[in-house]
């Protein structure tokens, strides 16, 4: 009993409600009136599992996060799962990226984000006064970078793109230099030219290409992307109605249900959609920073940043390459898209947040958390 009465004294039902509601939505558009609903069908089962995942994850203590090594072994425990990964891992859609448990499949670059949230929460929490120092900002990187080669060389540069965001959305929350942020910035253009010559593969290289001219191979590299945009345009204001998607229905948007469910979701909901589920999205992102600002110490205020940045990344990188903004990367829209580890990994991160809420001071001074100019 007492367990339980804990539990619900962290439950944000706002913050809670809107990730149900966007679940639901993903449902909906993954339904067609004719054939089978296989993704529809597994969704659900998703969906409850990782609800209860979440009320699980609410009933520990997380201060001991802060202290110790428990943080760092769990970390190093991911490293190890992305190393076998590319040895006995399964390979789907030519990246080697989840293993095959029967039942299911794990892809462990999910859950690796939100333990590289903890890493850097905690890292920087207990250096808070010191962040002005630029090693800090190298070793933080280290720790980002162990996870974005191994998941880059899977191949998943959607999930590697999301891992450096990450990090360098909770340097900015930190606190970095404006000259420091400049250097940041100059590493990873030459890192991007480092890899464009050595990493990159052929069809990466071409997606970034019919990135800047999406009409030039409508038919090879260029025609997820012009199907997603036709898709998204074809809703016009109030939509083709739910299950109604010629695009998405017809085959002619592939992956609709995962990298481009926000083109299916928009051509059947309409611009009247599309702004229901930017709000309901912004509910999610302003209730964590909400939790973060009431946070009992700067590792849980960090934390409950870090899945905000997390969940936000995801979003618009998802968005822009439905609608030609950005390369085709392969990711998910939370809670919207098909999928057991990543949807199961942002319910956990919310059942976290929450579980911090519990001990959260009432009243408190809250450090400055913001970008720091000399």
């Amino acid at each position: 009993m007492r367990t339980l009465l804990l539990l619900f004294k962290g439950f944000d039902i706002y913050l809670v409600g809107a990730c149900l509601l966007l679940t639901g939505m993903g449902l909906v558009t993954m339904y067609s009136y004719q054939g089978d609903n296989f993704f529809f069908e597994r969704q659900l089962i998703w969906i409850s599992a990782a609800f209860v995942i979440m009320l699980l994850s609410m009933i520990p203590d997380y201060r001991f996060l802060r202290t110790g090594n428990t943080t760092f072994g769990i970390f190093l425990f991911f490293l190890f799962l992305l190393v076998l990964v590319l040895f006995i891992g399964e390979i789907t859609l030519g990246a080697q990226s989840r293993f095959d448990l029967g039942f299911f499949s794990l892809q462990p670059s999910d859950p690796a984000k939100i333990v590289l949230i903890a890493v850097l929460a905690k890292y920087f929490s207990k250096r808070h006064e010191l962040i002005g120092d630029f090693r800090h900002i190298i070793v933080s990187g280290i720790y980002a970078m162990l996870f974005f080669g191994l998941v880059f060389i899977q191949p998943d540069f959607g999930s590697a793109i999301i891992l450096f965001f990450i990090w360098l959305g909770m340097i900015l929350v930190a606190g970095i230099k404006i000259k420091h942020l400049a250097v940041v910035f100059l590493l990873g253009a030459m890192a991007f030219g480092f890899m464009w010559q050595f990493a990159f593969q052929d069809y990466q290289k071409a997606r970034i290409a019919t990135f800047l001219d999406p009409l030039s191979d409508i038919q090879g590299a260029g025609y997820n992307a012009y199907q997603s945009t036709i898709a998204v345009g074809s809703g016009q204001f109030t939509g083709k109605g739910i299950g109604y998607g010629t695009q998405s229905k017809l085959q002619y948007l592939p992956e609709y249900e995962t990298d481009f469910i926000f083109a299916a979701f928009a051509e059947e909901w309409g611009m009247l959609g599309v702004l229901v589920l930017f709000g309901l999205f912004g509910v999610v992102v302003a209730r964590l920073l909400m939790h973060a600002m009431r946070a009992a110490s700067n590792f849980e205020r960090l934390f409950a940043t870090g899945v905000a940045i997390l969940f936000v990344s995801h979003f618009f990188v998802h968005i822009g390459m439905n609608i030609g903004l950005l390369p085709v990367t392969g990711t998910t829209v939370p809670f919207l898209s098909y999928g057991g580890t990543h949807l199961v990994t942002e319910f956990l991160g919310i059942g976290m947040v929450l579980a911090m809420s519990r001990y959260a001071k009432t009243h408190h001074e809250i450090p400055q958390l913001s970008i720091v100019e000399e």
